[in-house]
């Protein structure tokens, strides 16, 4: 009977990371270079300490990137086709993106990245999808 307590101890304390977010990415200008996303925990975090980022091959019009095994909570997310391949997002001199970008929800900012909470999606248990079209 100990075993039993003891297994149920340890599965009631770890933490639960099953959720899936599929990130689906429409409006990709050609399959150049690749679509790159940096997931946002919190207002604290967001837009400048990702908990997550990934990276898929472009393909002209619809990308999709999975983000597995996340907590569920409430994310927000930052994403761009890097065309040119070189790993960053490239502006112009006066800090205008020269290449198309998004944010969850489509959330636009004013003079930079939106809100937070202008941008965050929840994130259940069983996953969850989510739509942006770049910029």
């Amino acid at each position: 009977m100990s075993k039993l307590i003891l297994a149920a101890l340890l599965a009631a304390a770890a933490p639960v990371f099953a959720a899936d977010l599929t990130i689906n990415v429409d409006g990709v200008a050609s399959a150049d270079g690749q679509v790159m996303v940096a997931i946002y925990d919190s207002a604290d975090t967001f837009p400048t300490k990702p908990v997550r980022a990934l990276a898929v091959p472009a393909h002209a019009g619809k990308v999709q990137l999975v983000a597995a095994g996340l907590q569920a909570g409430d994310y927000a997310f930052a994403l761009y086709h890097d065309a040119n391949g070189n790993g960053k997002l490239d502006r112009n001199p006066v800090g205008m993106p020269t290449e198309d970008y998004a944010f969850s929800n489509n959330a636009m900012g004013k003079r930079g990245a939106p809100r937070f909470d202008d941008a965050r999606v929840s994130l259940p248990a069983d996953g969850a999808a989510t739509s942006v079209s770049l910029r």
